[in-house]
């Protein structure tokens, strides 16, 4: 008989290494603090005061994601430190696109064995896009899950919640036909297609994330690592004062599937072909992995982060106010009558 004495430990869980990631977590969660945050990391629960002094028929907004299997470009460049602007920025920038504010922010990260080193890293940049969002970092969990994943392995989860008057609240109901489609620009690939994009560069053609990609002007890796934008203070700087009456977040999906799903039943959209600059991370893909242009426009957001659905008459001045942001903005297509057309999503030249 085994009289040997087993602990937590023994079974692969380290309480007090995850106690003092914990007290590094509260010191990095201190610069995401605003407004209603109430307490510190570390209690049950996290806490958060509402203000609804200039709120008239205040609702709450909420959004879940992840980053999918980018987590594995992640690990395969051993750089951890920007894997979290990803995650906030799939949540709350699904928050603002309904006109809401984030208010505060909670991540879920899992580890096979708990690496005190990549956790930090990894809530370093949640902070950092807290921070950016102007959310505050409430809370979390971190799990030691051995057996679990595989060595090196971890997952991310990420919990935003905002707020918005009801009377502000942009659901896409004031759309029309003839309305203008407005694009801003995404960052590259942001968190979406990783799994072809894997399965492109790494299976068909056999490269590393330090590979030199001429069409990239450098190596593989940090075109497919490069953080989701967040596009939180450019939404709530255009609806200040701007009819904008619909944005999709182009995830996965693309451009088509994400607008069509702001836009009323009776309407239908209309894209135009080569209105905005392609970014080459997309055109390398494409053509390396002789992905057609229907798959490429739902597997990938193509450049194009935000779209912005705009009365005709505000055309301009959206377009003023977002280059005064420094934002290549364009318009990319209009919205149409749906019993008029054949699909629900047309491209035209």
């Amino acid at each position: 008989m085994d009289d040997e004495s087993l602990s937590y430990a023994k079974a692969g869980v380290d309480i007090d290494s995850a106690n003092e990631l914990v007290r590094q977590i509260k010191e990095i969660a201190k610069r995401t603090a605003v407004s209603g945050v109430m307490g510190e990391i570390g209690g049950f629960g996290g806490l958060f005061s509402l203000n609804i002094a200039n709120i008239d028929r205040p609702v709450l907004v909420s959004s879940t994601d992840g980053v999918g299997t980018k987590l594995k470009i992640a690990a395969m460049m051993q750089k951890h430190n920007t894997i979290g602007i990803d995650l906030v920025a799939m949540c709350v920038n699904d928050v603002a696109v309904q006109g809401a504010k984030p208010l505060f922010f909670l991540d879920y990260l899992s580890m096979g064995k708990l690496d005190n080193s990549i956790a930090r890293q990894v809530i370093e940049g949640i902070a950092d896009g807290c921070a950016e969002a102007r959310c505050a970092l409430i809370g979390g969990e971190t799990a030691e899950m051995p057996g679990y994943y595989a060595d090196g392995e971890y997952d991310l989860a990420g919990f935003a919640v905002g707020i918005v008057d009801n009377a502000k609240i942009i659901d896409g109901s004031e759309i029309g036909v003839g309305h203008a489609l407005v694009g801003i620009p995404s960052s590259g690939l942001h968190s979406n297609g990783f799994s072809l994009v894997r399965k492109i560069c790494f299976d068909k053609l056999g490269l590393a994330v330090d590979s030199n990609v001429p069409d990239l002007g450098g190596p593989l890796g940090p075109a497919l690592l490069t953080p989701t934008r967040i596009y939180v203070e450019t939404i709530q700087r255009l609806i200040r004062d701007l009819p904008i009456h619909g944005l999709a977040h182009i995830t996965g999906g693309g451009l088509a599937e994400n607008i069509v799903r702001i836009i009323p039943d009776a309407c239908s959209v209309t894209l135009k072909r080569n209105s905005w600059e392609i970014p080459p991370i997309f055109r390398f893909l494409q053509s390396a992995g002789k992905v057609s242009d229907e798959e490429m426009l739902r597997a990938f957001n193509n450049g194009i982060g935000i779209v912005a659905v705009v009365p005709p008459r505000a055309v301009q001045d959206v377009i003023a106010r977002l280059q005064g942001m420094n934002e290549a903005a364009v318009v990319i297509g209009e919205i149409g009558d749906r019993r008029h057309s054949a699909s629900r999503v047309a491209w035209v030249d």
